[in-house]
Order: structure tokens, then sequence, then C-alpha cells
């Protein structure tokens, strides 16, 4: 192995990778459920089935492009390949995605299965090397955690852009042109925005890293010996059950969030921000609050894990995270202030737990 200390360049250009991901996953998460049922026009219930078929049919994809990924052999190295040539198809089928197609009923199905499905594909043929990526830029383990903390830093960042952006954006091409709002073409072009950045974060991610980590002997195993030695790695089983409940945990708040608003607190008009007049709504600061949150919780983590260690970290602030949001259930929609401080000290729990989480796993 080649042991050069990273430098903050290559630091920073790991988590452009992350920060890409994020830009289009807190668009899925928080806005594909409602971008389903009232913009693109399908029942709520058509929506779960799919997402539940999809993510099934996805949970078994992702070990498969890990192996696939691991017998990669290039010029370039085994993960980051994948930034430079799946890049593209990324932001187009993202785009595709978020774009509503003149079809009936049964059309728009099959479109949002088929879009829907791809997109998962892409996401993992890119995260998932992207992921692998940290384990072979350093055989340091004070890098790796740096690593991952730049990683999760960069992640919130695109969140927060992302999520600040999406709706006046959705806005601004929903007007564009005069005539009557299109709410469909705004969502199309906004994310083509959206897209856009990400493809030049991931060739960022590409041109900045390297590869450095690589093994004393390529020994060549088939892929049934790799999934026996995963079933038998105690330790990979334990983070894998904490990964899924911190998902599970982050998917519903975050699913919830745009319903929460537009149906129990019944948000009616925006908020002016600054000398420009500009508007965002209950909605965009509750998520933008949540993200810049997860910021702070991403730069605690580092610290408070040096001083207590990783497990201990993570699962303080899971309880913590877990009796904030039990209390966070008994406000009506006219505690607005407790809303958004309980926003405010559950988000930096969360934004805390995953730097130590991919840590752990590298």
């Amino acid at each position: 192995m080649i042991t050069e200390k990273l430098k903050i360049r290559e630091k920073v250009g790991y988590g452009f990778g992350d920060m890409a991901s994020s830009m289009f996953w807190k668009l899925f998460s928080m806005y594909l459920l409602i971008f389903y049922t009232d913009v693109f026009g399908l029942p709520a219930a058509v929506v779960g089935t799919m997402f539940l078929v999809t993510r099934s049919w996805d949970s078994f994809f992702d070990p498969v492009v890990g192996a696939i990924a691991d017998r990669t052999e290039t010029k370039w190295g085994k993960f980051r390949p994948y930034l430079l040539f799946v890049a593209v198809p990324f932001g187009i089928i993202g785009v595709l995605m978020f774009t509503t197609p003149s079809f009936g009923l049964t059309g728009k199905i099959i479109y949002a299965y088929i879009t829907y499905s791809l997109m998962m594909m892409v996401y993992s043929l890119i995260n998932v090397p992207y992921a692998s990526l940290l384990g072979v830029m350093s055989p340091r383990a004070n890098d790796r955690n740096s690593l991952s903390s730049f990683r999760m830093l960069f992640a919130f960042i695109g969140s927060l852009i992302a999520l600040a952006a999406i709706e006046p954006l959705v806005e601004f091409f929903s007007k564009l042109g005069g005539g009557p709002v299109n709410v469909q073409r705004g969502w199309e072009l906004a994310v083509i925005v959206i897209a856009i950045v990400t493809i030049f974060l991931f060739l960022g991610c590409f041109s900045l890293t390297r590869e450095r980590v690589k093994a004393i002997q390529e020994e060549k195993t088939p892929l049934k010996e790799d999934i026996k030695d995963l079933i038998h790695n105690r330790p990979w089983w334990i983070l894998l059950g904490a990964g899924i409940a911190a998902l599970i945990f982050n998917s519903i708040r975050d699913g919830a969030a745009v319903y929460y608003f537009k149906y129990f607190i019944q948000e009616k008009d925006g908020i002016r921000i600054g000398p420009l007049s500009v508007s965002m709504t209950l909605t965009s600061l509750y998520l933008t609050l949540g993200q810049a949150s997860n910021i702070i919780g991403v730069v605690m983590a580092t610290p408070v894990a040096n001083r207590i260690g990783k497990k201990y970290t993570y699962l303080g602030a899971m309880v913590i995270a877990t009796v904030l949001s039990i209390i966070f259930y008994w406000f009506d929609k006219r505690s607005l202030v407790m809303i958004y401080v309980f926003q405010f000290l559950i988000s930096i729990c969360a934004g805390s737990i995953f730097p130590l989480l991919w840590s752990m796993y590298a």
C-alpha cells in the first residue's frame, strides 16, 4: 500500500461524491412521494407498493454491485471508474423520474415503475463503489475517520442546497413564459438544474481522489464464497441492523414532513426573507433547518467519538433522538416554535450517527 498522507483537496473531492448523491436522495426521500401523488397523479397505494417492490429488489442488487466493483480492474482502480461512467446516466434518469408523461393512469404507473427502478439501480451503481472507495483511499484509521466526516459534511451541505433551492426553482420554472402555472414542467426543469450540478460533482470526485490500498495478494474467490464470508461476519450484521434502523427513522421523518405541513399545519403563506423578498415556505424552512442541524451533528461526531468511542456516541445520539421524537408527537399545529426547536435538536442527533456508521463499516 502507498501510505502518503491525504491532503485536504482530496478529502474535499471525496466529499463531492456524497454531496451529489445526497442532493438527489433528499429529493427522493422528502419530495418524491408527494410528487407522485399530487403532481404526477398516482394513487398513494400504488406509489407505496412501487416503493416496496423496487426497494426490495434494490436490497438484493446492492451486494451484486459490490461484488462486481470488487472484481473491477482498470487503470483508475476498482471503484473510481463508476464515478466517471455512471455520473451522466445518474443525472439523466433522475430527470426522467421527475418528468410527467402525457399517459393514462396505466401508462403512468408503468413509466413510474421503469424510471424509479432504473434510478435505484443507477444509484447503487455509483453509490456502492463510492462508499467502498473510502476503504482504499488510505490505510490510516484517522484518515478514514476524517474522510467519513468530510463525506457526511458535504452530504448534508448538498442536501441543504437541494432542499433550499427546489421549491423556489419549481415555482420559477412553473411560471416561466407566462400563461397558466405548469407545476409538472416546473419540476422537470428544476430537477434538470440539480442533475447538472450532481454530474459535475461526481466528475470532480473522480478527478480529485486516488485509490492507494492494494491487496498484498490478489486472490480470485467466487461470489458464493464472498457471500458466505459476509453471512458469518457478525460485526457487519450488527452495523447492518443499526444502519437499517437509522434509515427507517430518517425515512419516516423525511417522507412525512411535506405532508405534515401541507395537511396538518396547513400552511398558506410563505415567509419573506431579506431585501429581495425571497419566499420560503414553512416546509422548506423546516427541512433546511434539519439539514443545517445535521451538519452540526457531523461536526460534533468526531470529537465526541474520540472521547467516549463511536459505539457509545451512536447509541447516545439515537436514544436522545428517540425520546425527543416521542415528545414531538404531542405538539399541536400552533406549537411552531417547539416544532422547529425539536427539529433542530433531533436533526443534530440524526446527523451525528452516519459518519460514525460509515467509519465503523470501513
